[in-house]
């Protein structure tokens, strides 16, 4: 269906893709990857039309129509969100003002002569008729907009509810190819979980962007990562593709070092012999060998991880805060009525339940940003409650640069870390000089996320955090987080993210608070979700669950909680000790084969070798026996030792 060969795309220096090829089938799933900056969106741009490539041809099948989902500001003129949702063509649209107009009586889109005409209708039902409009509603319900919406202006609407009727616009037109560029960015959980499940039954082709691991792990059946100016695909899903790409790193990483000891070994009889006459024809087949060889060119590695050190909060007491009797309602709609809720120092708790469960209403009474009607809200000895949400950034200067505000902190740090910081926020180069009056939304709230960890609270509140951010970014934050020794209470729909991170689970359900204590895993165990991404919006059904009340969470829950950490404290010490022995022993076998290796070749250098029948034929077979073996030692030395290093 598309065909991209020996594409070549450069901006001065800086080569995005280096003769890459890429085959896209119908009604295949593929997702694309890459770290910020690496061209995924420019590769749209390309297939689109919109960039011409410098090299390198894009090919389509006769018909094919393409569909694109921008990643931020997609246009909005004067039409509802039901007309741009159905605005499949201008045609479409145009009859379709005719005949609403005829129907309220007032036929002002009807005056023109050319449209007083019988067949208005018939052409209105060749393009889809009400048939179309009546799927248009179905999908805006299915993104979240409700039926008192549909005839709105849709530049009423915020940024985020335009991106999803121009998204129930696609869907509606079912394009033979989909390019969604971060689509789930401004869809809530509902919402995504609705929309996943409708791309599983869709039935054209879909080439995706997307920071959300698990989205990717539940419809792709492929990736292509965009790496070192090529496009290289894998079989599989996200998760799939990590395990694929390791292997063949530690493969890549076996080969290079293989050819790098053969060629030293190659230059080092050279070197030695090239001067003798007698040897001086065998070094010069040596150097022909080498020039011969296909060079294996070192493999780029994974991204640079972020390895540094954050600052810390004050030490808090152990009670953090504790909410009682809490009840607020909006209008007649009761919240809560009579919760109540404690966390205590070191506790990473996250938020899960359906949407409007109140989740964000408890986050916000924690942090104070929402006084409840009736109860009490006690912060605990040297506690400091910070709140972040992706809205929040009211407090960021706007005269000053990205620089300037970032290191606007009383914490002592250097402009060096700061930069660094930025850049795992893809603040990146000169962003960092752009004037925070100019940023979007998202780079603002990708400033105030890097404001907070410079200086943060010992309470710390997030409502999701990881909008906004890639996939690089998103582990920085749980690096940073990981370090964090206050108490996180959070938001989320990343399952990734709040595997890296929970400690605890609270489910949120009718104004009842359930506790479950160990991390996400735990929960969905004990809850009997039927998913990972389930599990965070399940309701009443968990009512049964065998969890914890919040409210009335104990000494014995506590101390459940502390020999259940005991215990995977002791199990992470055995598994690493034992990683450990066995990284030892693959170490000691690789140096007795390299040592081995040495005294071979030194044996085969040595003239007298040659003078004993057969020698010199039985040292080849054991150095190839060695030299083979090397590799495949090495490989499995790199994997076991990464895994000891993950423990760590």
């Amino acid at each position: 269906m598309l065909t991209l060969a020996g594409i070549t795309k450069a901006y001065g220096e800086r080569v995005l893709f280096a003769d890459a090829t890429l085959q896209v089938n119908r009604g295949e799933r593929i997702g694309l990857v890459g770290p910020n900056g690496a061209g995924k969106s420019t590769l749209f741009s390309i297939i689109l039309g919109e960039l011409t490539p410098d090299a390198g041809n894009v090919t389509m099948e006769r018909g094919v129509q393409l569909g694109y989902l921008p990643q931020e500001s997609a246009p909005v003129g004067d039409e509802t969100v039901v007309e741009l949702a159905t605005a499949v063509t201008p045609e479409y649209t145009r009859l379709r003002r005719i005949l609403k107009a005829w129907e309220a009586d007032h036929p002002v889109e009807a005056l023109h002569p050319e449209d007083i005409h019988d067949d208005v209708h018939d052409r209105f039902n060749e393009l889809g008729g009400y048939r179309l409009e009546a799927k248009a509603k179905q999908i805006l319900a299915g993104l979240g907009f409700r039926g008192s919406d549909f005839e709105r202006p849709a530049r009423e609407m915020s940024g985020g509810w335009v991106m999803r009727a121009h998204l129930a616009r696609l869907l509606v037109m079912e394009p033979d190819l989909l390019l969604l560029d971060e689509p789930t960015n401004h869809l809530d959980l509902d919402a995504l979980l609705w929309f996943q499940d409708y791309l599983r039954d869709y039935p054209g082709a879909i080439l995706v962007i997307s920071h959300d691991r698990e989205f990717l792990n539940r419809l792709v059946g492929s990736i292509v990562e965009i790496r070192q100016s090529k496009l290289l695909r894998y079989t599989g899903n996200y998760d799939d593709y990590l395990v694929q790409r390791e292997a063949h790193e530690q493969q890549l990483l076996a080969a290079f070092k293989h050819q790098e000891r053969e060629i030293a070994r190659l230059m080092e009889f050279v070197n030695r012999f090239r001067a003798k006459n007698t040897k001086a024809a065998q070094a010069q087949s040596k150097l022909r060998q080498i020039e011969r060889m296909e060079k294996i060119e070192a493999p780029s590695g994974a991204e640079a991880k972020v390895d540094f050190r954050f600052p810390q909060p004050q030490r808090s007491g152990q009670r953090v805060i504790t909410l009682q009797g809490i009840h607020h309602a909006y209008g007649s709609n009761v919240v809560y009525r009579g919760m109540d809720f404690q966390a205590e120092r070191g506790q990473r708790m996250v938020l899960v339940g359906p949407n409007g469960a109140g989740k964000s209403t408890l986050l916000k009474i924690l942090a104070g940003v929402i006084v409840p009607q009736a109860g009490t809200r006690t912060l605990g000895h040297n506690v400091k409650a910070g709140y972040y949400s992706q809205y929040r950034v009211d407090m960021l200067n706007p005269e000053r640069s990205v620089l300037e505000e970032a290191l606007d902190t009383p914490q002592r740090v250097t402009e060096q870390f700061v930069r660094t910081l930025l850049g795992c926020f893809l603040f990146r180069g000169d962003d960092v000089f752009k004037r925070v009056s100019v940023l979007s939304g998202g780079e603002k709230s990708r400033l105030a996320l890097v404001k907070l960890l410079l200086d943060p609270p010992n309470l710390l509140l997030m409502d999701e955090p990881t909008t906004h951010l890639d996939m690089s970014s998103i582990d920085a934050l749980a690096y940073a987080l990981d370090q964090f020794e206050g108490t996180l209470i959070f938001i989320s729909h990343d399952v990734y993210f709040i595997r890296a991170l929970a400690t605890h689970v609270v489910h949120v359900n009718a104004g009842r608070l359930t506790l479950y204590p160990g991390g996400y895993d735990y929960y969905l165990e004990k809850s009997g979700a039927g998913s990972a991404r389930a599990g965070l919006t399940a309701g009443a059904r968990l009512a049964q669950a065998p969890a914890r009340a919040a409210a009335s969470s104990s000494v014995r829950d506590r101390r459940e909680q502390k020999r259940l950490e005991a215990e995977q404290r002791q199990e992470r010490s055995r598994r690493r000790r034992a990683q450990k022995e066995i990284v030892q022993r693959l170490e000691k076998e690789i140096e007795e084969l390299e040592a081995r290796q040495r005294e071979l070749t030194a044996e085969l250098e040595n003239p007298e070798t040659y003078t004993k029948p057969g020698r010199a034929q039985q040292i080849n077979r054991e150095l190839l026996e060695v030299q083979e073996r090397l590799p495949v030692l090495t490989a499995e030395w790199e994997a076991q030792a990464s895994e000891l290093e993950k423990m760590n």
